[in-house]
């Protein structure tokens, strides 16, 4: 994501489906600790952050047009963050619906639709969300450290990081993401074993739940299930199928 909407839209996504009669594709969803925007089945809503690995069953014909938003959009469009996490609730906005359902249905090859469905979304999100405030850009930079920074191993590296209190780096994680800082990192930490499996499938999994910040294997295992989706043998075991 480029221009002005980059401090508040990691990235649009628009899924479009097509299942023979009689069949259903089934969709896991590693969960994901932010809000999107989301169209679909003639209304928008809000979608909160995920904190465990879920699944949906597609069936017939449809699509999606969501928008990944970056805590510093939050706010403006959701009162509690944290009433949301694993939610979705809708909103009232049947301007946004129409003209997104109106390029989305409209004849034409697939890229033209999905651009103007996008260009829609961008342009609802720029009338309501203004320009951000410091405290937003800074819940930005919390959650970039949090999941990209790897010296921040603990939520008081992270507020180290942003020079910060522990506590204002959890109200800040409450207000504008809603989960705690521990979650952003722990996410972090299981991509960064999930990747280590990656190229090492050898890799002995007690050492890796050491090296990963956990007592055990038995609590590695339990958390790669929950956020994931899967554990890490199973993992493991996929990759040597591969």
């Amino acid at each position: 994501m480029t221009g002005d909407l980059a401090v508040f839209v990691r990235w649009f996504w628009v899924p479009e489906w097509n299942i023979e009669p009689g069949r259903t594709s089934r969709q896991h969803v590693i969960g994901f600790p932010a809000c999107n925007l989301v169209v679909q089945d003639g209304m928008s809503g809000i979608s909160g952050p995920t904190t465990r690995a879920s699944y949906r069953d597609l069936t017939g014909s449809g699509w999606a047009v969501g928008a990944l938003l970056r805590p510093a959009a939050v706010l403006p469009l959701v009162e509690d963050v944290s009433s949301l996490r694993n939610a979705h609730r809708p909103i009232e906005a049947p301007e946004l619906t129409a003209a997104v359902s109106s390029a989305m249905d409209a004849p034409g090859a697939g890229h033209d639709r999905r651009r103007a469905a996008i260009a829609v979304c961008a342009q609802w999100l720029r009338s309501r969300l203004g320009s951000p405030n410091e405290e937003g850009l800074l819940a930005n930079n919390m959650v970039e450290a949090a999941e990209s920074n790897p010296e921040v191993r603990s939520v008081t590296d992270l507020a180290a990081h942003l020079n910060i209190s522990v506590r204002s780096a959890q109200r800040l994680a409450s207000r504008y993401v809603g989960v705690s800082p521990a979650v952003l990192i722990r996410r972090r930490r299981l991509q960064e074993a999930a990747e280590k499996l990656r190229h090492d499938r050898g890799f002995d999994l007690t050492e890796l739940a050491h090296e990963s910040g956990y007592a055990d294997h038995a609590h590695l295992t339990r958390d790669f299930r929950a956020t994931l989706g899967f554990t890490p043998s199973k993992y493991r075991n996929s990759l040597s199928a591969e």
